[in-house]
């Protein structure tokens, strides 16, 4: 399988993704700089964390006018599989493939720490390697990572199974404490309709080693090159 992982001016999360998919998962993986535009030879595009732009004007809202966006916008609607992670996520959303918004964090600090997430759909590429419900141990790091949407999208995302992460405590009860930034209803991932899109907060290219403190990242990542079918090269 063949990833593409995006680099936009300040990005800094791509080089633990091309690490991640070409160290420990063994899949073929390039970087696609942002004013690329051919995406074909792709199976995968990866939009990973970073400050795009310096995040000005809001995260992710000037990166969503880079080249390589009008691929990816082409990629998704072929059915092709593509992560947002972190600032990924937030570009997923100010380009519209993603419903919602991130804002700043309720508490307007900056938070890098463990958390938990609860699985809510195996139902997707991202997904399929976890248990429903399985609880995840993921890192964030983020100062904009509270998801907001109005009542109808929250709505017609709990109808069509598209939140696919909730953060939990350590056995999976979605609290209020266990929410680091305010995400309404405590989302920190989501897929569109179609379920080919994933945007998600927390870093799983960030605990797929021991060494760096786990490996419930793998899960997701594994998901996706299980969903093709492709094995390690």
């Amino acid at each position: 399988m063949r990833f593409g992982v995006v680099v936009f001016p300040g990005t800094w999360s791509d080089r633990d993704c091309h690490h991640v998919l070409d160290q420990v998962l063994h899949q073929e993986v390039d970087y696609v700089w942002h004013k690329d535009t051919d995406l074909s030879r792709y199976d995968c595009i990866v939009l990973p964390g970073g400050f795009s732009y310096g995040d000005y004007l809001r995260a992710g809202a000037l990166a969503r006018f880079s080249p390589v966006m009008q691929s990816v916008e082409r990629f998704a609607a072929q059915g092709r599989l593509v992560v947002g992670i972190c600032n990924g996520f937030q570009v997923l959303c100010e380009a519209g493939l993603l419903p919602g918004a991130l804002i700043r964090n309720r508490h307007l600090q900056f938070r890098c720490q463990w958390t938990n997430l609860r699985a809510e759909t195996v139902e997707t590429p991202f997904t399929n390697a976890c248990r429903p419900g399985q609880v995840l141990r993921v890192p964030i790091a983020h100062g904009e990572g509270c998801y907001y949407a109005d009542e109808e999208t929250l709505a017609q995302l709990n109808l069509n199974n598209q939140v696919v992460f909730r953060y939990c405590d350590p056995d999976g009860a979605v609290t209020d404490g266990a929410n680091p930034n305010g995400s309404l209803e405590n989302i920190a991932g989501i897929c569109n309709r179609e379920r080919n899109v994933l945007g998600m907060m927390p870093h799983p290219e960030r605990c797929c080693e021991e060494i760096l403190g786990g490996t419930d990242g793998r899960f997701i990542f594994e998901s996706i090159v299980q969903s093709a079918g492709v094995g390690a090269r």
